[in-house]
């Protein structure tokens, strides 16, 4: 029976730049693209996004943040039209400021 210890026998021959590399390689390799969002979806957003700032309702809304997509349920509280972010509140009272370019989708919940 062969006793291999797999990556463990490699770590010892490698300088610790090269781990640090390998690391960011497979946080890189994890990253999402941005997606493109064509004219009838950014339509069909806007008057979701004012149904739900008109009837106070409950909305999720994901939006691309650090390289990833991020979820956030909540109402929204107001949009702050000089810096173009929404303002959210969650179940747990906490305040997201969500860009309005980042935004990708927006549903009521």
């Amino acid at each position: 029976m062969i006793r291999d210890r797999g990556r463990i026998k490699w770590v010892s021959m490698m300088l610790p730049e090269h781990i640090k590399m390998l690391r960011d390689w497979v946080k890189e390799d994890q990253y999402e693209e941005r997606k493109e969002i064509d004219e009838q979806q950014l339509e069909l957003m806007n008057m979701t996004l004012s149904e739900a700032i008109e009837f106070d309702q409950f909305v999720t809304i994901t939006h691309y943040r650090n390289r990833n997509y991020e979820i956030v349920v909540g109402k929204i509280h107001h949009w702050d039209q000089m810096t173009g972010r929404l303002h959210i509140i969650d179940h747990f009272e906490e305040v997201h400021r969500v860009p309005i370019t980042a935004i990708a989708d927006i549903r009521l919940t």
